[in-house]
């Protein structure tokens, strides 16, 4: 049974929030935020990534290829109970409707030389969570994380070149990796072969650790049990679909199909605050939510497909996911999570 020590909502939180063209504060996130996903839910524009150690100003984009952008009118500022904005349509149109996925890491990190390569390490082994950047070799080398346990899923991409992102996932195994497009996995000794370690991850001399001089960013994530949870599972092809355990009432979920070209899904429990959770956002698409194609459940204890969509369940279809948790399963208030 599930079992934390902490409320899962100070470390991990998804808040709406409505644009007004001007400069405004995001609060009620509950901590101030190291990693802010914003995406606008009423007009096509870019899924915006920005985290406290590339510093405020400072955005990637998860269904582009492009490098880094610094621009003032996006995320200004990291806050005691959430973030500003500035004026920027993708963050701030007046009377749009905005998402906002909030991770809390360590603040703007600090050096770490556990790996053959120095990297700038914001861990919070908490949570399990921690934001790595460092600048390319050119070869083959070991990067430190400092979550003191093997990640179980690994989120990376050049700040400096427009090149694809490299994503690890545990369930695919270390010589695998995935993009952040609709494709299925790619093979060709990623991660240099290596599973992660309880200090290090591992690049080669063709993955994000390439071109030499290239500054990167990557988002790791151990499993932390009662908060987060990092798997695979089938599909079966039905409305009735697949039961996925995760030990805790799932706040967000992101699936991929592995065996087939399908996108990457996102679904929380604030765009849908009832089951079935119809709402979902694709992290590869710069497209609006949309309402009906996948719903799921979100239980007390996990998360029920509730549709033969390919997207989430095909028969016999493989999918990963990541979950993080809005109440876990047990918690020390001995309160017992239920289902919506």
């Amino acid at each position: 049974m599930a079992y934390i020590n902490f409320d899962p909502q100070d470390y991990f939180n998804t808040v709406l929030y409505t644009g007004t063209g001007s400069a405004q504060s995001i609060s009620s996130v509950g901590f101030q935020p190291d990693w802010v996903w914003v995406k606008d839910r009423n007009a096509a524009n870019s899924h915006n990534v920005s985290d406290a150690v590339r510093g405020a100003t400072k955005t990637i984009f998860t269904d582009a290829l492009a490098a880094e952008v610094t621009d003032a009118t996006r995320l200004t500022s990291f806050d005691s109970d959430g973030f500003s904005v500035g004026t920027s349509t993708s963050w701030n149109t007046n009377t749009n409707n905005y998402v906002s996925w909030n991770w809390k890491a360590n603040g703007a990190g600090i050096s770490n030389t556990d790996g053959s390569i120095t990297s700038t390490v914001s861990a919070n082994t908490t949570s399990g969570f921690s934001i790595v950047s460092w600048v390319a070799t050119g070869v083959a080398g070991t990067i430190g994380h400092g979550l003191g346990v093997a990640p179980k899923m690994i989120i990376g991409k050049s700040r400096t070149s427009a090149n694809h992102w490299q994503i690890g996932h545990s369930s695919i195994g270390w010589t695998n990796q995935f993009r952040f497009t609709t494709g299925a996995s790619f093979s060709s000794n990623q991660w240099n072969n290596t599973a992660p370690t309880s200090s290090v991850f591992s690049v080669e001399l063709y993955d994000i650790n390439n071109p030499i001089g290239d500054n990167n960013i990557a988002y790791c994530f151990a499993e932390i049990k009662g908060f987060s949870k990092f798997g695979s599972y089938v599909g079966n092809g039905n409305a009735d679909g697949t039961f996925i355990y995760t030990g805790f009432k799932p706040a967000y979920v992101l699936t991929k199909r592995t065996d087939a070209i399908e996108n990457w899904v996102i679904q929380d429990n604030k765009q849908s605050p009832f089951n079935p959770t119809y709402d979902f956002l694709l992290a590869d698409n710069e497209g609006i939510p949309t309402a009906g194609g996948t719903p799921i459940d979100l239980l007390s204890n996990g998360f029920k497909v509730r549709t033969a969509s390919a997207y989430s369940n095909a028969s016999g279809g493989t999918y990963i996911y990541m979950a993080f948790a809005e109440q876990p399963l047990v918690g020390t208030n001995n309160v017992p999570a239920t289902a919506r």
